[in-house]
C-alpha cells in the first residue's frame, strides 16, 4: 500500500451504494461504536475495487456483502462507513442501522445512512442528531417504501419540492397520488445531493480533500452471517 501522503480521496461508488457518514475523525470511535474488528489497511483505489465487489454481491466469501465494511480516514472532517451493510432501508437491516446511527449521533452529535441506486433504482437516507433520528425516507420503488418514512422533510426535500410547484410538505397518505409521481422520480436521485448538502458524499470526494489517517476493511458483527 502507498504511504499515507500519496493517497489521495477518490470518488467511491458502485451500482447500489450504501453509506454511514460521521462528522468526527475518530475513526477508532466510529468503529468500535458499530462493533467492528480486525481493521486491514488499504488505500482508496483498492477501497473503491472492495466497494464494488461487495456492492454486486461478487465476493465468494462475501455473497450478501454484510460480511465487511470500508472505514475511510478522516475526510475533511467526516468518517465514512460504506458497504450494504449500512442500508437504512433494507427489512433486514433498517432497525439496526437505525440505532446505530441514534447511537452515533449521541457520541458525535450527528450521523446519516444513505443508499443510492445509480442506475435509476432509487434513494434513501435516514439523518439522525443528538441521539434521536430526525428524518428517515425511502423511494426505491418497493411497495413498502413508505412504512420507513419517520419525521418531517428535510429542507433539501422541501425547497426541491417548492421549485417543482409542490407542497413543501405531505403525508405518506399521498403518496400514489398522481400529482406525486414526479416527487417520487426526482427523490430516486437525491441521496447524493443531501449527504452533500449536510455534510459529505463518497460520490463527491476529490483528490484535493484534506485527509487524516488511513481507510481500512473491517468485519462487521452482522449476526446473519
Amino acid at each position: 500500500m502507498r504511504s499515507a501522503e500519496d493517497d489521495r480521496p477518490r470518488p467511491l461508488s458502485t451500482c447500489w451504494l450504501y453509506w454511514i457518514a460521521v462528522p468526527t475523525g475518530d475513526q477508532a470511535g466510529v468503529m468500535a461504536s458499530l462493533g467492528l474488528a480486525r481493521p486491514v489497511p488499504v488505500t482508496f483505489a483498492e477501497a473503491q475495487a472492495v466497494i464494488d465487489e461487495d456492492g454486486h454481491g461478487e465476493a465468494e466469501d462475501n455473497p450478501d456483502g454484510l460480511a465487511r465494511v470500508y472505514v475511510s480516514p478522516e475526510i475533511e472532517g467526516w468518517t465514512l462507513v460504506i458497504g450494504p451493510w449500512c442500508d437504512p432501508c433494507s427489512t433486514d437491516r433498517s432497525d439496526e442501522v437505525l440505532r446505530l446511527c441514534a447511537d452515533l449521533s449521541t457520541r458525535y452529535g450527528a450521523a446519516q445512512a444513505y443508499y443510492f441506486g445509480a442506475q435509476g433504482d432509487g434513494s434513501a437516507w435516514l439523518i439522525a442528531e443528538h441521539g434521536v433520528v430526525v428524518r428517515r425516507y425511502c423511494e426505491t420503488g418497493e411497495i413498502d417504501d413508505g412504512l420507513f418514512t419517520l419525521g418531517q422533510p428535510l429542507a433539501q426535500e422541501q425547497a426541491e419540492r417548492q421549485r417543482m410547484g409542490l407542497p413543501p410538505t405531505w403525508s405518506e397518505s399521498e403518496r400514489n397520488d398522481e400529482a406525486e409521481e414526479e416527487w417520487k422520480w426526482r427523490a430516486f436521485d437525491m441521496a447524493p445531493e443531501i449527504a452533500t448538502a449536510l455534510g459529505i458524499s463518497p460520490l463527491a470526494l476529490t483528490a484535493s480533500m484534506r485527509v487524516n489517517g488511513v481507510g481500512v476493511l473491517a468485519e462487521t458483527p452482522d449476526p446473519t452471517r
